[in-house]
């Protein structure tokens, strides 16, 4: 064996090497920072309203949420919270239709995150909203869904977007379960509460949560593609999912460093190798025609 074979053997046994340490790189980064609402470390407790104080998500993280919670459909009709359930992942929503700003934002930017993805609403996953003011009713619920379908009118998307309303002791349940914490403020006559959304998997567990009142749509794939398990999506987004890491902190995918390192390594490794196959091929191959072209002629 050359110097050169020599050479690209000590390369693979260095890259072979990186990758089994890889693993131990990672855990030394510790695990996932803590979840739940994150107050700002500049703010203290004491200097919040107290209805700040009140409010949140509490990450309940595959977390079964209850499939028997009785509600109503903005048609009116009495329906099951686990109708909606069964092959699709599901985005739920819990917002309030009478509300004045936030509310509005949060489908606002469901909507146009929602008219990027390829992935459609009814065909590709559900979508439910929910109300969580027991006094709001079905045509108020109906007039909802009726503007925005207005903003997203592909095929089937009134099949697959519920808008829905329930008791007080029907909305306890969901909130609680998903971990939406929220509160009335009776000096501003209105219900404070946390922006964002959650994606449940097709059995009504909660896979991912989506903080704000704008959502990536790569975000919001990965997240409806995780959530079932590869069952929806493409080939890229499964790789995408191996390179980027959901962050229960900031609700969002961010790219993961050691994972990718992993791949590149893998891919080094087999070009390495077989570069390695083709030289040694030629050094036998090579010994051979020398000979050859040195036998004296009879």
């Amino acid at each position: 064996m050359n110097l050169h074979v020599r050479a690209v053997v000590v390369s693979v046994a260095s890259a072979a090497a990186l990758l089994a340490a890889a693993p131990s790189f990672a855990q030394m980064g510790g695990g996932p920072a803590s979840i739940g609402y994150k107050r700002e470390p500049d703010v203290s407790s004491s200097s919040l309203p107290k209805a700040l104080k009140e409010i949140g998500f509490d990450q309940n993280l595959d977390q079964q949420v209850p499939l028997d919670i009785p509600l109503v459909d903005e048609q009116g009709r009495t329906v099951k919270f686990g109708d909606y359930f069964g092959d699709k992942p599901v985005v739920l929503s819990l917002v309030y239709y009478d509300c004045p700003m936030l509310c509005t934002q949060v489908l606002n930017g469901l909507v146009s995150a929602l008219g990027v993805l390829s992935l459609d609403v009814g065909k590709d996953f559900e979508v439910v909203t929910v109300s969580f003011d027991p006094r709001e009713k079905p045509p108020l619920a109906a007039a909802k869904k009726a503007s925005l379908l207005e903003r997203y009118h592909r095929p089937g998307a009134a099949a697959g977007w519920h808008f829905l309303t329930g008791d007080q002791a029907s909305i306890t349940r969901l909130t609680k379960a998903v971990g939406f914490r929220y509160v009335w403020d009776d000096g501003l006559k209105q219900f404070a509460h946390p922006t964002g959304i959650m994606v449940l998997t097709p059995q009504g567990k909660v896979a991912r949560y989506l903080f704000g009142i704008e959502y990536g749509p790569r975000d919001l794939r990965l997240a409806l593609v995780d959530a079932a398990s590869g069952k929806i999506g493409t080939a890229v987004d499964q790789v995408l999912l191996f390179c980027y890491h959901y962050d229960p902190e900031t609700g969002k995918y961010g790219f993961a460093i050691m994972r990718t390192l992993r791949i590149a390594g893998v891919a080094t490794v087999l070009a390495i190798g077989a570069f390695i196959v083709v030289m040694v091929r030629r050094e036998k191959r090579v010994p051979l025609s020398r000979l050859s072209s040195r036998t004296p002629r009879v």
